[in-house]
């Protein structure tokens, strides 16, 4: 599954009804006698703030994704567009963030992967192409990504790289609807925004967990996990978690 910013947006909460929900929390909690703990205050606070949760990271990931989606249009407009990635607004952060991830996975025995797939790639897809030109210079890549138009535009960008064209490629697909496939990853990349709440994160984590191989790695941004997490105190946005599947 992909991120926000590869979904139908005009399939969300409508920003009106995002509104009228807030105000009518907002309503039920003025007309409380006391905002002393209790079940109805801490429900309508819960309810509160998921609410608002929820609604900035659509706006986010919104905002992100159109923010990519004008840059690398732009970029393939031009004839070495990959020479190009360092004008992006973000690219530092991404270049700190992959070389952190990197040295977390080789600090757990993950030195150069023969396949990794990226899950939520976007159209430009800036780990994977950190992570393949600076890292992993012989590792394939398979970046999923529910969004055609997003992997075309990516294609686009890898084109004039006749070597990272053979090692990227990118499919279009719900990962939730991968099975076997997952098994040939020595390491996944899962995104930030990949599934758009709890649930929706949870029903992918449970899948990737079935399918994937023995003893392979799921790198996940910002969620729970168990052999490493590293929470940064720099201008790095994501924290970085690795789980390890068990081997049987």
């Amino acid at each position: 599954m992909a991120s926000p910013r590869n979904v139908d947006f005009e399939s969300q909460i409508p920003a009106d009804l995002l509104i009228a929900r807030i105000m009518r929390i907002h309503a039920s909690i003025s007309n409380l006698d006391s905002l002393r703990p209790s079940t109805q205050v801490n429900s309508l606070f819960t309810h509160l703030v998921q609410e608002m949760r929820e609604s900035l990271i659509n706006l986010c990931g919104r905002a992100e994704g159109l923010l990519e989606l004008e840059f690398a249009t732009f970029l393939i407009e031009t004839p070495q567009p990959l020479n190009s990635l360092h004008l992006f607004p973000y690219y530092g952060n991404y270049v700190k963030l992959a070389s952190l991830e990197y040295r977390i996975l080789h600090e757990n025995g993950v030195v150069q992967p023969k396949k990794v797939a990226f899950v939520g790639s976007g159209p430009m897809p800036l780990t994977s192409f950190i992570m393949a030109i600076h890292h992993m210079k012989f590792t394939h890549f398979d970046n999923f990504d529910v969004d055609e138009a997003a992997n075309g535009v990516a294609r686009q960008l890898v084109v004039s790289d006749a070597e990272l064209e053979k090692r990227m490629k990118f499919e279009t697909c719900d990962i939730v609807n991968v099975k076997e496939k997952l098994s040939e990853y020595d390491c996944i990349f899962l995104a930030a925004l990949v599934g758009l709440n709890k649930d929706e994160k949870l029903k992918i984590l449970s899948r990737l967990r079935k399918y994937m191989k023995e003893g392979g790695i799921l790198l996940v941004r910002s969620a729970n996990g168990l052999l490493s997490i590293f929470h940064p105190t720099n201008d790095v946005i994501n924290s970085v978690i690795l789980v390890r599947k068990p081997v049987f």
